[in-house]
């Protein structure tokens, strides 16, 4: 019992700095499925941001879910704000 893997016990704090490694990686493959630009990680909402489709893609147990009907849509306030982080 517990969170014992291999023998390491893994607390959420290193999940979350792997995670924080991996992410960069992530976002250099992966792009919109539906314009195939680029994504941004909004780490608050656990979401990548496509800002050409103005949609939210969620991050589900570390696993992007790159399915257009499971995005949340943006706000224009929203694509506005994304853009100017660019």
């Amino acid at each position: 019992a517990g969170g014992a893997t291999g023998g390491i016990e893994s607390s959420p704090d290193q999940r979350s700095d792997k995670f924080m490694a991996l992410d960069t990686r992530l976002l250099e493959i992966l792009v919109d499925p539906l314009t195939k630009a680029p994504l941004l990680f909004d780490r608050e909402r656990n979401e990548l941001i496509s800002v050409e489709s103005a949609l939210a893609y969620p991050v589900r147990d570390d696993i992007p879910v790159m399915i257009e009907e499971e995005a949340r849509k943006l706000s224009p306030d929203e694509v506005d704000a994304w853009r100017k982080r660019r």
